[in-house]
């Protein structure tokens, strides 16, 4: 990277990081079941609500507590459930549409990041009714308060019910974007493990491994504070205690419910200390090609931790001993190698690979400068890399075995 450009870089971050402690953060109101929801919308006075899910949460029978909740409560309700893995920008005009046509007042969020991040961008499109979403992309574009919005989670992963993004995709132009506004962090939260017990191995462990990449980048970045620090140390410590429990048996409430409590650590960490280079990329393969987030997170970290090198050897080694993977005794770098191995074999035993398929060479440039573009100078990465760095770990992390 040329030395203007990273002084630019470090000179933004270094802003960012002196205004984090006055900047308008704030964190959902917890709600222990989902029984309370219908109480917690009289509350708010709202008396029609959208609910935005996906079609798997309604074949699985996941919204009838809710809706006992609202009918008890005297609350209509409409329900859009036909949000995409990753979310479109259709998807968002398509629930606002709906929205609008039944006078809603709330949202209700169910289901993983998918459909918290739509309803996400949906409140900021009711907030901005005359705004494109593509205009309101980017960072801090939404000002104006958001109808409620209580956000569901069902996988314990993406940490988006306590986060200051939403992520959307243009399918015309294969592009993903966030918005970043802190609005659009939700006013309530409900962390109930019974929701998660129906979700198949494969995403709680993909999910799962997202929540460990938010902790990581969280920690190894140059933003941290002795909070983020130390929420990040927690979910580590959770998830390597729980993941592969939750992942071979689904209906174990304590493993599920440590997860749940550590996706949502994991997304106070990194919504105040960012995230860094395994997520732009993840982030633009999921725009390309619709590769799943959490599954991308999970193959792209090993790679990225590898070429940080020294940088990271320190904070790794720190990982590494909350998690119980290493000791003190340990050198830095060889509790960092430890740390490292240590996310292969998790995969490994959870069945994700090491290689993702689909991603086309002719792409590879394209997608490195979106990455590129996505992380500098926001991200507060441990190692600055230009988009002809960023090009080597497509091609390391491309499954060309059919080819």
């Amino acid at each position: 990277m040329f030395f203007a450009k990273a002084v630019f870089c470090r000179v933004f971050q270094t802003a960012f990081r002196i205004a984090l402690p006055v900047l308008p953060y704030r964190e959902p109101e917890i709600i222990a079941s989902c029984e309370k929801i219908g109480d917690v919308l009289r509350r708010e006075n709202s008396r029609s609500v959208l609910i935005v899910t996906d079609n798997g949460i309604v074949r699985n029978g996941l919204l009838k507590p809710i809706e006992t909740s609202l009918q008890a409560s005297d609350i209509s309700y409409v329900i859009y459930s036909d949000t995409n893995p990753n979310p479109t920008v259709q998807n968002v005009e398509d629930a606002l549409c709906i929205y609008q046509r039944h006078n809603c007042s709330a949202l209700i969020a169910i289901g993983g990041g998918s459909s918290i991040d739509c309803a996400k961008a949906l409140g900021a499109r009711v907030a901005y009714p005359k705004r494109t979403l593509r205009q309101l992309g980017g960072k801090l574009k939404v000002w104006r308060k958001l109808p409620t919005l209580i956000a569901i989670p069902t996988t314990a992963g993406t940490g988006s019910e306590v986060t200051v993004a939403a992520l959307v995709t243009e399918l015309d132009t294969h592009r993903k974007y966030a918005l970043m506004s802190f609005p659009l962090i939700p006013r309530y939260a409900v962390l109930d493990a019974k929701l998660t017990y129906s979700l198949p191995a494969q995403l709680t462990a993909t999910t799962g491994m997202d929540a460990l990449t938010h902790a990581i980048e969280a920690y190894i970045g140059r933003s941290t504070s002795k909070e983020t620090r130390s929420l990040a140390l927690e979910a580590v410590k959770l998830i390597f205690d729980n993941i592969e429990k939750a992942y071979t048996n689904g209906n174990d409430h304590t493993a599920r419910e440590n997860m749940l409590h550590a996706a949502y650590k994991a997304g106070i960490a990194f919504s105040k200390s960012y995230v860094g280079y395994i997520h732009a990329i993840a982030h633009s393969l999921g725009g390309r090609y619709g590769t799943p987030h959490g599954l991308a997170n999970a193959v792209i970290t090993p790679y990225l931790l590898e070429a940080y090198g020294a940088s990271v050897h320190k904070k790794l080694h720190r990982l590494g001993i909350a998690a119980g993977i290493c000791t003190e005794s340990d050198s830095h770098e060889v509790g960092a190698k430890k740390f490292i191995e240590a996310i292969k074999a998790l995969n490994s035993k959870m069945n994700i690979p090491n290689k993702i398929p689909g991603i086309q060479k002719a792409d590879i440039t394209s997608l490195a400068k979106h990455a590129e573009k996505e992380a500098n100078p926001l991200y507060p990465v441990p190692k600055l890399m230009s988009v002809k760095e960023l090009e080597r770990f497509y091609h390391e992390i491309a499954d060309w075995s059919e080819k």
